[in-house]
């Protein structure tokens, strides 16, 4: 337990966005003349700047992505329809609903993460139970879920891999999202009875990989609007993405050295040689995403710092892939056998002659 004498109180490992960027937010806030949807903390245009930055008034871009597509969604959260975020797994879906709704509600805390355990109590709201029994239902005895206290406040939902759940609890929005209410059928009157305010809406996120798993019904598709995010398209946005990203995390972890940038780049150019092109035969099943590569690339700094006082180098990468590539099938550790041998081989540069060098330590696995 922190106390009020401790010099040195733990940190969060990863606050909320609208702590992470507080600063940003209250500057955009102060400065912000444009018209505001109702409910909304910030102006559309307001909130777009936030995600995708504006170096010239110092807001740092937080989503490296296309603009259109965060203006597309922060549109259609305008609108009484929900957002639904698809695509690869490691795309920064969560990111990027976590950075709108810090900008349109001021938090993003209001989450349902989803998955085969999920029940509609942990959506819409449960009960007090020694309240219940010694009281009955009432307002003091019931436990609002998030989207009850989304809905009453007037924020931002965020429902996470919504295609986890089961059918039947994914359809429990069906009637939150058409008629805007919450019906509390044990408790009488006004009480039995949440309207949405101003500012709600949902933003849900899918991963394509899961299609298939608790498709969604059609009638729930229709509530949706959908827009899917895509892996970044180019190297050098990639390689900036995650060395930015692994100096911070290192930063936080106590690493004094900052990771190299040769050894960076095989390892992002490695990770986007095993994405390869779609239908490519020697695709690992495993998810090599940008997400993938930024903890492949702290593992990597981490391994370097704290077992030599170093950076890290290309046989860290080599340790570190194999748990990454090796996640859903033991083919994969294979498939990142045969790209060391034949294909690290072939690239120019002395980490890429070290990264084939070190892959005798695959064989350690």
């Amino acid at each position: 337990m922190t106390t009020v004498s401790d010099p040195h109180p733990p940190r969060l490992q990863r606050p909320p966005a609208e702590v992470r960027h507080a600063g940003e937010l209250a500057e955009l806030r102060a400065g912000d003349t444009g018209p505001r949807p109702p409910g909304w903390q910030l102006s559309l245009r307001a909130a777009l700047r936030f995600v995708v930055g504006d170096p010239e008034a110092g807001i740092g871009r937080k989503f490296v992505g296309s603009p259109s597509l965060v203006e597309r969604a922060l549109v259609t959260l305008a609108t009484n329809r929900g957002l639904m975020l698809v695509g690869e797994p490691g795309t920064a879906k969560s990111l990027l609903s976590e950075l709108i709704a810090a900008a349109v509600s001021g938090t993003s805390t209001l989450t349902v993460q989803g998955g085969a355990a999920t029940t509609e109590d942990q959506i819409k709201y449960s009960w007090n139970y020694a309240l219940l029994v010694s009281e009955g239902p009432s307002r003091r005895s019931l436990v609002p879920a998030p989207m009850l206290r989304g809905m009453a406040e007037g924020r931002i939902v965020r429902f996470e891999e919504i295609t986890r759940c089961p059918l039947e609890v994914q359809d429990c929005l069906l009637s939150l999202l058409s008629e805007r209410v919450v019906a509390v059928p044990e408790l009488d009157g006004d009480d039995g009875m949440v309207f949405a305010r101003q500012g709600f809406n949902v933003i849900a996120t899918a991963n394509t990989r899961d299609r298939g798993v608790n498709e969604m019904s059609a009638a729930l598709k229709r509530r949706f609007n959908f827009e899917t995010v895509f892996p970044i398209p180019d190297l050098d946005t990639e390689l900036a993405l995650v060395e930015a990203e692994s100096t911070a995390l290192l930063r936080e972890s106590g690493v004094e050295r900052t990771p190299d940038p040769d050894v960076l780049e095989v390892l992002v150019g490695t990770f986007r040689e095993l994405r390869g092109a779609p239908g490519q035969g020697d695709r690992p099943s495993a998810v090599m995403s940008t997400a993938e590569a930024v903890s492949t690339a702290h593992a990597v700094g981490l391994r370097g710092w704290f077992l030599r006082g170093e950076a890290g180098n290309a046989a860290d990468i080599v340790s570190c892939l194999a748990g990454t590539a090796a996640k859903d099938s033991p083919e994969d550790l294979a498939r990142l056998r045969r790209f060391l041998e034949q294909q690290a081989r072939l690239r120019r540069g002395a980490q890429w002659q070290a990264l084939h060098e070190a892959r005798h330590l695959l064989d350690q696995r």
